[in-house]
């Protein structure tokens, strides 16, 4: 089986949807003899901030001189995104060869994309005898495929209101379906949250006998700066390559955390690992610009705090721009109505775009919204070649590409494919 054999069976079992629960998963790596029992991991949770504060964390690891794996989801061009070890992505072979060993399994289980990709991953590191393994979940916590893990801390970003039809239709429930990744006498460390989720996380950490460690009680905020209060004295995270100053946050729960757990707090390592962020783990879509003039962002802002965090960082540039479009796509089960609300003051036009995966919100849907809302907006069918005509007509104006993370990728694979990767912040 080659590789493109192996994504094409891969791919396919997306047809089983989101399967929440982990006795498949279990199932399938006891098949493997049970990887993951063997993985020292970082388990990362969160509606916003969890790719950003994981991909942190190994890149301090990294930068301590450890074999560091790193699991996200989803990929933006390549699946082997999903997958690296020291920001090196999975090889080809690997991949085929262990769709090829699970083949019969698959046929005779219908596990789920999620679940046959988590047990890759987690194959992978054992194979590779990874110092470290941090994981992202993909969808929720407790029941989510990658919550069969004994991890040596659970980190819990942030939370708000999104996957409801699986999570619940409140803030407690969604903090509660996080909650579930905290084990027994394990820290959970958490990020910036609404007191609810506090409450909620905080009841089952003691329920765990785990000790609690509240963001607001180790980082301080001052003059754009984030002090963050380590076993052994203070530091001080000033930027980060990752723009916005929510990274100022992820970044101190990332520190904090490795503090904690493994005594990191050396001033060069932890620099290092904060400004290599980007080369240590390949992380992307976080108002990432990928042309200066004419200004291109792209940002995988999905939720409402996702566009609440982006607008932070673009309200202190937008008035620079004659002109601001926008080029949306999102998932259906988005706030949608919410997110372009928020979006549309600061646009002078709105282009909505459809994602070519089942879940996402189709032209005709999206419009539907933004008429009810009074919303001015068009029809955009081609993402990519509008941004090619933008790149040579445009003057004085800015376009952000905003939504899914698929939506991105697809302008990722396009760029590639019309030679825009040239492109280079600067040019």
């Amino acid at each position: 089986m080659n590789i493109e054999d192996a994504l094409a069976r891969l791919y396919s079992m997306h047809q089983f949807g989101i399967k929440l629960g982990l006795d498949n998963i279990n199932n399938l790596l006891e098949q493997l003899g049970s990887p993951h029992k063997n993985l020292k991991s970082f388990h990362v949770a969160g509606s916003n901030g969890k790719g950003s504060t994981a991909s942190f964390i190994a890149s301090i690891l990294m930068e301590a001189g450890y074999k560091v794996g790193l699991y996200t989801s989803p990929h933006f061009v390549k699946f082997n995104e999903r997958i690296r070890i020291n920001g090196a992505m999975i090889e080809d072979e690997y991949i085929s060869g262990f769709i090829n060993q699970i083949d019969h399994y698959i046929r005779e289980n219908s596990p789920t994309f999620f679940e046959v990709t988590t047990a890759l991953a987690f194959n992978y590191f054992y194979d590779r005898k990874v110092d470290y393994a941090v994981i992202e979940t993909g969808l929720g916590g407790r029941l989510d495929a990658t919550n069969v893990l004994k991890p040596l801390a659970s980190i819990i970003t942030s939370i708000s209101l999104e996957h409801t039809e699986h999570l619940g239709n409140t803030i407690e429930k969604i903090a509660f379906e996080k909650a579930g990744i905290i084990k027994k006498n394990s820290p959970v460390f958490i990020g910036k949250m609404d007191q609810q989720a506090v409450d909620v996380i905080k009841m089952k950490a003691a329920e765990l006998r785990s000790s609690f460690l509240d963001i607001k009680n180790f980082v301080n905020l001052e003059n754009d700066r984030a002090i963050v209060n380590l076993d052994n004295g203070t530091y001080s995270i000033y930027s980060t390559p990752l723009r916005g100053n929510h990274q100022l946050l992820n970044s101190s729960l990332a520190l904090k955390t490795v503090n904690k757990i493994l005594g990191i707090e050396s001033g060069n390592l932890i620099s290092n690992g904060i400004k290599n962020v980007i080369k240590n783990t390949g992380i992307e879509g976080r108002y990432e610009v990928i042309s200066q003039n004419p200004k291109i962002i792209l940002d995988s802002a999905h939720n409402l705090e996702g566009v609440e965090v982006f607008l932070n960082e673009f309200s202190k540039e937008f008035n620079q721009y004659s002109e601001r479009f926008l080029i949306f796509g999102a998932m259906r089960d988005k706030s949608i109505s919410g997110m372009l609300s928020l979006l549309s003051p600061y646009f002078t036009k709105i282009y909505l775009t459809y994602v070519q995966i089942n879940r996402a919100a189709t032209i005709e849907e999206l419009t539907s919204i933004t008429n009810q809302k009074g919303i001015e907006t068009e029809a955009l069918l081609d993402p990519a070649d509008f941004i090619n005509n933008y790149l040579i007509k445009a003057q004085n104006s800015c376009l952000v590409v905003l939504g899914s993370m698929y939506l991105l990728g697809e302008i990722k694979l396009k760029k590639m494919q019309i030679g825009l990767d040239k492109l280079k912040e600067g040019d």
